[in-house]
């Protein structure tokens, strides 16, 4: 569930930045070309509209490529906005006075959508984008100012214009942004929300394994008791072998950790209880060091090994489990007859390494995995 929101929250991310790359593009080509080419004859100096025209694409471009594999404006978003606004002058200068305010002025009503371009997403985007669209309302007033156009009509045709494009401008950048954030606070909410689901099933499993902890130490020191207040001989070496058994299982069962135990230590506790039903006595250090995270097959290939000499055990065992940041190691000693061995060591596909060793009735068998160089680098 949370990859899915994740991925709703970048999709989000995505498609408004193409949408703000999509109707820049649109207007650019659709409308600014149109009257660029169809006002030739009216401008002054027509191959300055088009350089104009051309650095204007430039900046869209360059925009819309960081747009849509960033999804925020480029690095260079000043500069690149001092070049739209400079492409700006050159049309409003090349247009003749009476044309100020017409169709092939296309520059200071279109050069918006290019700062919403270049500032999305950026941490000051509103701040800048207003400062940038300030600038071109200001461009365009001062150059009315200068060649006289400064009539009524003129200035309400200004304010008209000018009050349309930012607010198009400015409402889409604000609403894309609104949707971002509020897609990244649903995403946030289900890491939480996972994490709190994570949180309460460990709690569940530290309680259900303390109550299993628990019902095995009554059992163990209730089946001792009934032995000795039904007479037994507590000089009776099977006697005292059963005793002998039952505070190894206890020790081992006091001393276990009450955290949620790794699955590698898990599988390990059940075969250890498994063994000791089978009055297999089993000496087992705490399993207190919290394991490292272990690529896919790793802690199968761990455990198959040993788990196979100590089911096979017939009266006695050691477990031991070290681990450090980029290596685990599984160690059993039992005295298992029946268990193949192998005399050099086998590596298995997943990088660990099994190696055994038989010495009268008992077998030895380590299984060690370590992680690559730039693991152990890393840590």
């Amino acid at each position: 569930m949370t990859d899915d929101i994740e991925e709703v929250a970048q999709r989000y991310a995505r498609y408004t930045a193409i949408g703000a790359v999509v109707i820049t593009a649109v207007w650019h080509t659709g409308y600014d070309l149109t009257v660029t080419v169809s006002g030739w004859p009216a401008f002054r100096w027509p191959w300055l509209v088009a350089v104009a025209w051309i650095a204007y694409t430039a900046v869209v471009v360059i925009a819309a490529r960081s747009l849509v594999t960033a999804f925020e404006g480029p690095a260079r978003a000043r500069v690149l906005a001092a070049v739209v606004l400079a492409a700006d002058i050159a049309v409003i200068v090349s247009c003749r006075p009476e044309d100020l305010l017409g169709p092939s002025d296309w520059g200071w009503g279109s050069v918006g959508w290019v700062g919403v371009l270049l500032l999305w997403n950026r941490p000051a985007w509103r701040r800048e984008l207003i400062a940038f669209l300030a600038l071109n309302a200001g461009i365009m007033l001062t150059a009315m100012i200068v060649t006289g156009t400064d009539d009524r009509v003129s200035i309400a045709k200004y304010l008209m214009v000018m009050v349309g494009s930012i607010t198009l401008q400015l409402g889409y950048a604000a609403g894309c942004h609104t949707l971002r954030v509020r897609a990244e606070d649903a995403a946030l909410l289900a890491r939480r929300l996972a994490a709190d689901d994570a949180w309460r099933e460990s709690a569940q499993r530290i309680h259900a394994d303390r109550i299993r902890r628990y019902a095995a130490i009554r059992d163990v020191a209730e089946s001792l008791l009934d032995q000795l207040a039904d007479g037994a001989d507590p000089g009776d070496p099977r006697v005292r072998e059963d005793c002998t058994a039952g505070a190894m299982r206890l020790r081992r069962l006091i001393t276990e950790r009450e955290d949620v135990p790794d699955e590698l230590v898990s599988v390990l506790r059940e075969r250890i209880d498994a063994a000791e039903r089978r009055q297999v006595l089993v000496t087992a250090p705490p399993f207190g060091e919290r394991m490292p995270a272990l690529p896919d097959g790793v802690r199968e290939d761990l455990l198959r090994a040993p788990v196979r000499a100590l089911d096979g055990a017939r009266s006695r065992a050691r477990v031991t489990v070290s681990a450090m940041s980029t290596m685990v190691s599984v160690a059993v000693v039992a005295d298992n007859d029946d268990l193949p061995v192998s005399a050099t060591p086998v590596r298995e596909p997943s990088g660990v390494v099994v190696t055994y060793q038989r010495q009268g009735g008992e077998v030895w068998v380590n299984s060690i995995w370590e992680g690559p160089p730039a693991e152990r680098r890393d840590a």
